[in-house]
């Protein structure tokens, strides 16, 4: 696997590191110490993932997150030295796909890289394909979901999910009437082990719902099962 990973990273030994890490693994590596360079890097280059850590010196993490969004659907890692889950919900509230507390082991990085790239270039191999017929298409209720071409339609108006969110809406939108739960949903998605305190499903399913204009109060799509999970009716 090959990609273009931009770390952005005050931290230089910890910014060092991981870039021989990742490039051992044969990707190419972009490495800024401020949001600022960050944002240039971005504007000059063609990326498939970034790294960013939340506390930097000039632009933190999470505005830098934003700025991406605004513009890029590629994968988001935030790097955060706080243990709170509000950060964690921050930034996965704004856009991230996965976070990382340190300090941390480089290989888990790594792997996470792995997985969150697998599913992008995934996600940019059907998005290029065009005039392919859909083999794998839900339509119900005025949702469409097309599988080949990564395309989600609501009442004839596309939305604009990233990976990570359309996995998740494919999952359960293939799965619908049926409860899944918050375990089952985060390793099918992420293909890592769930842990109890994992905040990362409801944030997401949370922007899901923002992005749908599906009231969470009385959700028509993604209904929430109390102490179960989550499901979509037919």
């Amino acid at each position: 696997m090959r990609g273009t990973i931009l770390i952005v990273d005050d931290e230089q030994p910890l910014a060092d590191l991981v870039e021989v890490y990742l490039k051992n693994e044969d990707f190419t590596v972009y490495k800024c110490y401020n949001g600022t360079d960050a944002l240039q890097c971005i504007k000059e280059n063609s990326l498939d993932l970034a790294i960013l850590d939340v506390m930097l010196p000039d632009i933190d993490g999470f505005t830098l997150c934003q700025e991406i969004r605004n513009s890029f659907t590629f994968p988001i890692i935030m790097l955060t030295a706080r243990v709170e889950d509000m950060d964690k919900i921050t930034g996965l509230s704004i856009g991230a796909d996965d976070y990382i507390t340190k300090p941390f082991n480089p290989l888990e990085l790594v792997a996470r890289v792995k997985a969150q790239l697998r599913r992008y270039f995934r996600y940019s191999e059907h998005n290029s394909k065009e005039d392919t017929p859909s083999t794998s298409r839900i339509d119900f209720n005025g949702l469409i979901i097309d599988k080949d071409t990564h395309e989600c339609i609501l009442y004839d108006k596309p939305l604009s999910l990233t990976p990570t969110e359309f996995d998740i809406l494919w999952y359960l939108a293939k799965n619908r009437g049926r409860v899944i739960s918050s375990e089952e949903l985060f390793e099918t998605v992420w293909q890592q082990k769930f842990y109890d305190s994992n905040n990362t499903i409801m944030v997401h399913i949370r922007r899901l719902r923002e992005k749908m204009q599906d009231s969470p109060r009385n959700p028509k799509f993604i209904k929430t099962v109390w102490g179960v999970g989550y499901k979509i009716e037919h």
